[in-house]
Formats: structure tokens, sequence, C-alpha cells
């Protein structure tokens, strides 16, 4: 399997073309419809170590990564947020020094995009951004995975955002834009993705004939959409705006009145986990319109698709 994603780093959806984001969901698509043998997949990682780095509580960004190392004969090494305290106990660079002279791949999942930025200035070995304050990357390829396995061809998909305009909306914009997806965010003002992320998303747009548009009334954004998506009011760190952002955001959570505004057969995003009565309704959640279970699951297997490219 040729690629030119071997020994790249991944800290921005932007640093993957469309070719190659096409070519990790190929990959996913045959590692899980066992078209790629467990016996095929156990050859790609042997003898070579994952190191996961983490500021952050983390399920599905550590299992699906621990997960797919052993899948692919290898070994995952999870850092917990107290083992290193990255840019506190030492220095951003001398972490990436160590780990880049142990290790074969990084995940880290850390507040500052800067810091991981810095880690793969100083690696030597491929970084991959799990989640920071910028970007969730990860996130999208699942998410655009989950999507074409319900809808097809993503051209004529139109996906709704309703909540926060932070990491994994902005990881969205971006790869929304390049396959041409129509993308309609609703935050509450003040919400939006940062003003540079949607610049470079337009850029992008002019090409792949994508439209990105950024309002304030979730209705609007919902109303005859094909994918109705969501994520916490509340993302870690950010604890102490808790009582101002359940104000500010009381009006945008996604029940079944809101999804009844989609079309019939649309389906409901969550990037989990979900804090449910808040920013999605039990009923949502819960009923047969969610796909956020099946979007948790890819995560596994673009990740694993992911790191089969990057250690080639």
């Amino acid at each position: 399997m040729a690629t030119s994603l071997s020994g790249k780093n991944l800290l921005s959806i932007s640093d993957l073309t469309r070719g190659e984001i096409e070519e990790v969901w190929s990959v996913a698509a045959a590692q899980k419809s066992g078209q790629v043998s467990r016996e095929e997949q156990l050859g790609i990682g042997r003898g070579r170590t994952l190191a996961m780095i983490s500021d952050k509580s983390s399920l599905r960004t550590r299992i699906g990564f621990e997960v797919a190392m052993s899948q692919l004969g290898g070994h995952a090494v999870y850092l917990a947020p107290a083992d290193v305290r990255v840019g506190e106990r030492e220095a951003v660079k001398d972490v990436a020094r160590v780990l880049g002279r142990t290790v074969d791949v990084i995940a880290a999942r850390l507040y500052l995009h800067a810091h991981i930025e810095e880690l793969a200035a100083h690696a030597g070995v491929p970084v991959i951004n799990a989640q920071s304050d910028l970007e969730h990357p990860c996130q999208a390829l699942a998410d655009l995975f989950t999507v074409r396995e319900r809808k097809g061809d993503l051209a004529n998909v139109e996906i709704a955002w309703v909540g926060d305009g932070f990491n994994v909306c902005q990881s969205l914009v971006l790869i929304c834009a390049l396959f041409g997806v129509h993308l309609r965010v609703a935050t509450p003002a003040t919400y939006e993705p940062r003003s540079d992320i949607l610049a470079k998303a337009r850029q992008i747009s002019a090409e792949s004939g994508a439209t990105i548009g950024v309002g304030n009334d979730p209705r609007a954004a919902a109303r005859n959409a094909d994918v109705i998506y969501t994520d916490v009011w509340i993302s870690t760190g950010m604890e102490e705006q808790a009582t101002r952002r359940r104000v500010d955001f009381r009006e945008f959570q996604v029940d079944q009145a809101l999804v009844g505004t989609a079309k019939p057969d649309g389906i409901v995003l969550h990037c989990l986990p979900a804090h449910r009565g808040e920013e999605i309704s039990d009923e949502v959640l819960d009923g047969s319109q969610c796909a956020a279970f099946e979007q948790a699951e890819n995560r596994l297997h673009t990740q694993r698709a992911l790191l089969s490219l990057l250690l080639r």
C-alpha cells in the first residue's frame, strides 16, 4: 500500500489533502468490513509503539488508539495528565525529544494547540492532534466517514451544526469545505468558529462548491438538513464558565422538535460525551435517527487506518 501519509504529522485537518483523507477512509472501510484480514493488519504495527499523551480525560480517543495499535500488532503507552504535565513539569521540546527517541508515533490530546505544534517540531516522529483548543481532526475523519456510510455521496449533503463553534466544529468546517459539503453553523453570538478558520474554509469552498454558513438560529440551520450535529456546551477546561454557558446555549438543545425540522431520513451526530438534557435530549440520543454510537465506533476504524498509513 503506497501512501503519501507515511511519516506525516496530522495537526490540522488542513494537513491532509482530499486524496489523503479518501485514502484513510478507503483503508478504514476495508479494515472494518474484513476485506483486510486481522492477520494482515497485525503486520502493520508489529514492533511499533504509540505514545498517547494527554492533558484531559479520554474515552473514545484513548480506547480508539489503544485498540487500533493492538489490532495492528503494536503497543500503546498512555501517559495520563498527572504523568507528564506538558509545559509545566518539563519543557514541551524536551518531552518531544524523549518520546521521539523511544516511540514511533505520538497522539497528543492537549489544551494548547501550540504545545502540539511544538511537539511536532521536535519529536522527529509523526505527531497526531488527538484534540486541542483549535481542532480535533481525528473526530472530523470519523464524522464524515460516518455520514458517507449513511448518506453516500457527500457533495449534496447538508449538515447543521448546533452549539459551540469550538474545536470539533472548526475541524468540521474545514473538512466540509474540502469535500463540497453544505454546512450551516448555528451558535449563540460570540461562540462562532474562529474567523481565520472560516476564511480558510471559504477559500477552499470556492473550488469544491461547498457552502459554509454561520448564524445564530438553530432552527434555520436544522431545516431540511440531512445531518444535525451537536457537542457539549461546556468542554473540558471550561467548567468555570458553566453557569453562563448554560444560559447562553439554552435555545440550542437538539431535541425532537428540532430534529423534526430536518429531512425525514436525517441523522443526528454527537462526538460524545453527551450531557443529556443539555445540548441533546434523551429522546434524541436514544432515538432511531441517532448515529452517535456508530460515529464513536468509527473513531476506532479511522484512527486505525490513519496509523496504518502513517507507519508505512
